[in-house]
């Protein structure tokens, strides 16, 4: 069964992206999804085939994960995106912290620290994905982790949880920002959606 492309179109008039860049951003991700079938197809056939032992089989494998975790990462970054976006303290209710402003005060000293953290992940030289991975299957306590991912199939924490995904690769913010990156830093900070990444922590 074929994979289907997610629509974005409600982060259309999003503040700080352009409906340009989104869009491009957008066809992009839909690439991803489109090679991700065509690879699952045309290894399908090669099993089938008896066409695996060969160089051609062999690249398209190691090729899989490449355009399954773009797909799959872009999905994670725009669905952590909201027109409107409100701090993660308005989660709580009645004045009371949120179980992940309590996950940051545990594993970071505070949300101000894990903020500063992430920010600073992303303004790292290089284009990648800053992950906010949670990890549930600590023995005694459940942590957090600030995460840079130079690849979309490389460095991953193995069964960890993405919480929050910050695309830096440049197609993400040099058509509106150019080369200065933080500008689009802080502008991805006013959009995220504490809501949908809270619902995401598990454990």
């Amino acid at each position: 069964m074929a994979y289907e492309p997610k629509n974005f179109d409600s982060l259309l008039g999003i503040e700080g992206f352009s409906d340009t860049m989104l869009k491009n951003h957008v066809t992009l991700y839909q690439g991803y999804v489109t090679n991700t079938n065509k690879l699952a197809d045309a290894l399908t056939l090669m099993t089938k085939g008896g066409k695996t032992p060969t160089p051609e089989y062999s690249e398209l494998k190691r090729r899989f994960g490449w355009e399954f975790n773009g797909m799959r990462l872009h999905e994670l970054y725009f669905e952590n995106l909201v027109k409107g976006g409100k701090p993660l303290q308005a989660l709580g209710e009645s004045g009371s912290n949120s179980k992940l402003s309590n996950q940051f005060a545990t594993d970071f000293g505070s949300y101000e620290i894990w903020e500063k953290d992430f920010r600073a992940t992303g303004a790292m030289r290089g284009i990648g994905w800053v992950i906010l991975y949670f990890d549930p299957h600590a023995s005694q306590e459940k942590r957090l982790f600030n995460v840079w991912v130079n690849e979309h199939d490389a460095g991953h924490l193995s069964g960890a949880i993405p919480l929050l995904v910050m695309d830096v690769f440049e197609h993400a913010f040099m058509l509106d920002y150019g080369l200065n990156r933080g500008e689009y830093i802080e502008a991805f900070f006013k959009v995220i959606d504490w809501k949908a990444v809270e619902g995401r922590l598990k454990g």
